[in-house]
């Protein structure tokens, strides 16, 4: 099983959805990139990553084009921006996908507030992966 998760800059919720998809099922081959990647990832999202039980200090931003060629059984775009710049895929894609999610990298606000945001988000993903992972990736493995 492969799977390509797509966001623009590949900094944040890309990368979170990675991680957990792959704490998910090690089996999984799970890929994230970028229509225009970031120069690293956010490292907010590292640390409420690693609050959550899930590494990604090794994460490093790709651009989608490394995988445009390749065959995937889903692609999944977490930004709306992504799902409407999201190139053909000359590869076989067996499903596309979009779960959208706010940009916790957006936010204003205090430390506080900031953090707290980046963490919302993170519990939608985990749970909106999850809920994906259980009813229908697993299934099929």
């Amino acid at each position: 099983m492969k799977v390509l998760i797509l966001c623009t800059g590949n900094s944040c919720r890309s990368q979170m959805a990675q991680g957990f998809l792959q704490s998910f099922d090690k089996n999984i081959e799970v890929h994230s990139a970028g229509t225009e990647p970031a120069k690293q990832v956010n490292q907010t999202a590292v640390k409420v990553m690693h609050e959550a039980g899930v590494d990604m200090s090794n994460h490093k931003t790709k651009i989608v084009d490394k995988y445009i060629n390749d065959e995937w059984d889903y692609v999944i775009t977490v930004c709306d921006n992504a799902k409407e710049t999201c190139p053909v895929f000359i590869g076989k894609v067996k499903h596309r996908l979009h779960m959208g999610f706010e940009d916790p990298s957006h936010t204003k606000g205090t430390n506080e507030y900031i953090l707290s945001e980046f963490r919302r988000v993170r519990d939608e993903i985990k749970m909106s992966f999850y809920t994906l992972y259980t009813k229908q990736i697993k299934p099929q493995l």
